[in-house]
């Protein structure tokens, strides 16, 4: 891990803010991106906050840019910027559908788009996307969030075909539901019921998704390409 160099988008959310505080644990330098919430992690030699919209495609080049310019490449880039706006299908207005996507998927596109050229150049880096078991399984009043995240596991798969032979993996990382982050916003109630239907019988620990991280980015995962590893209790396999 020593000195890489890692882009963590959505760091200002629960999941981007304990993987950005486990990360500094270890010999890294972090650039971490946030839109309208500040980043809780203060700046320093290793540590940068970059703000952008990652729906606008121009904000994501000059992300891309200043991050190279800051700390000189970029070694991985871990997609974990996401929301959920629950509804049923037929309920679903046209602004929460495409906002979704924008954010969940198109985001990750644009940010693999502009940062595979520097992986190509320098004949290595790791993409890691963080999607969720709702795309493999389906949640009722999800059907915006299940969609873009379905999409991202195929965006997955492609790229990692397509950058194989330039020493860069593409892996996804499928989580169930954790004790940070969108939990927040179910009641207590539902979040119980939720915790009944995991076989590991409770909420995931951020510690989890962080360690399968850091072994994908590592230089023995560096065979490891194109998968959709489950990080979920139990939930589904």
């Amino acid at each position: 891990m020593e000195q890489k160099v890692i882009l963590i988008t959505g760091a200002s959310g629960g999941m981007g803010r304990a993987l950005s505080s486990l990360f500094t644990n270890e010999e890294v330098k972090l650039a971490l991106q946030f839109h309208r919430n500040h980043v809780e992690l203060s700046e320093s030699d290793s540590v940068a906050h970059f703000q952008a919209d990652l729906t606008d495609e121009n904000q994501v080049s000059q992300l891309v840019e200043g991050v190279i310019s800051r700390f000189g490449r970029i070694d991985v880039l871990i997609n974990n910027a996401g929301i959920s706006k629950s509804s049923m299908s037929w309920k679903t207005d046209v602004s929460a559908w495409k906002e979704t996507m924008d954010i969940n998927l198109n985001a990750p596109f644009y940010l693999s788009k502009h940062v595979i050229p520097h992986f190509r150049a320098q004949k290595s880096g790791r993409i890691v996307n963080i999607t969720s078991v709702v795309a493999q399984t389906g949640f009722i009043g999800t059907s915006a969030y299940a969609a873009s995240k379905a999409g991202l596991i195929g965006l997955t798969k492609t790229l990692s075909k397509e950058l194989a032979s330039s020493g860069v993996t593409v892996n996804a990382l499928a989580l169930g539901y954790f004790n940070v982050g969108m939990i927040d916003d179910v009641p207590m109630d539902m979040q119980e019921q939720i915790v009944g239907t995991i076989p590991a019988n409770r909420l995931g620990d951020p510690k989890a998704v962080f360690k399968a991280i850091k072994w994908l980015v590592s230089e023995e995962g560096d065979y490891i390409t194109g998968q959709t590893i489950n990080v979920n209790g139990g939930l589904y396999s």
